[in-house]
């Protein structure tokens, strides 16, 4: 089994990827929810950040990212965790050892003072950011002008969990909008399309989550607020 598919059996298991009748933050009703907060064990952040330096593994092995990584940065806050397993996952598993770093949401006046912890930025560094989802950007347009402040940094790319594959603000993906604003590329785990396939019709423990009236339930839903 790859680690895609093993990473979204995962995420169902742990409670992070629902299906029902949910609200999202900018108002729409979906079937699926995806709610990285439910991570909560040791082993699971374990196995996350296996997830996380598999997706970066791969995309060195093809040339998309550089190996000449320097860090990894987790935007405050479920950014934080992550930044911290994918580096121990790295280091453990592909004997790459990656410094990691995360910003503050507040400044600190005292001690050694600053927004960053961990690994000190320097110019010319290359860095990914580790974050969960991407709704509307928000939290990459915050952190980009931090990192920039910090030291004239070069952002490899984003790596996420699920690629929602939503309209922003406009008509593409929030994704396909992070990436023309900021030039980075954004790297997921899955897509919702690949949940989908992943998951149609295939029990986990058991249990068949999208069965035939749950995938027609997410096509319409990708039908209307998604990008093909």
């Amino acid at each position: 089994m790859d680690y895609k598919k093993e990473f979204v059996q995962f995420m169902v298991r742990s409670g992070v990827l629902t299906f029902g009748d949910f609200v999202t933050k900018s108002g729409r009703n979906t079937p699926y929810f995806v709610n990285t907060g439910n991570y909560k064990t040791g082993l699971q952040a374990a196995k996350l950040g296996k997830f996380y330096a598999d997706c970066i593994h791969e995309h060195m092995k093809e040339n998309r990212i550089s190996t000449d990584v320097k860090a990894l940065f987790g935007p405050a806050y479920k950014g934080i965790p992550l930044a911290v397993s994918t580096s121990i996952a790295l280091a453990t598993e592909y004997g790459m050892d990656i410094n990691y770093c995360f910003n503050r949401k507040e400044v600190k006046d005292h001690g050694e003072g600053g927004k960053m912890v961990g690994y000190r930025l320097n110019d010319g560094d290359k860095i990914l950011i580790t974050e969960d989802v991407i709704t509307a950007g928000t939290a990459v347009r915050e952190v980009m002008p931090q990192l920039k402040a910090a030291a004239d940094v070069q952002v490899e790319g984003m790596i996420i969990s699920v690629d929602r594959m939503e309209r922003g603000r406009g008509e593409k993906t929030a994704v396909q909008e992070v990436e023309e604003e900021f030039g980075l590329k954004v790297y997921s785990i899955v897509t919702v399309r690949e949940v989908i396939d992943m998951l149609h019709n295939v029990p986990v423990d058991g249990r068949v989550y999208i069965d035939d009236e749950m995938k027609a339930k997410m096509e319409a839903y990708l039908e209307q607020y998604c990008v093909k």
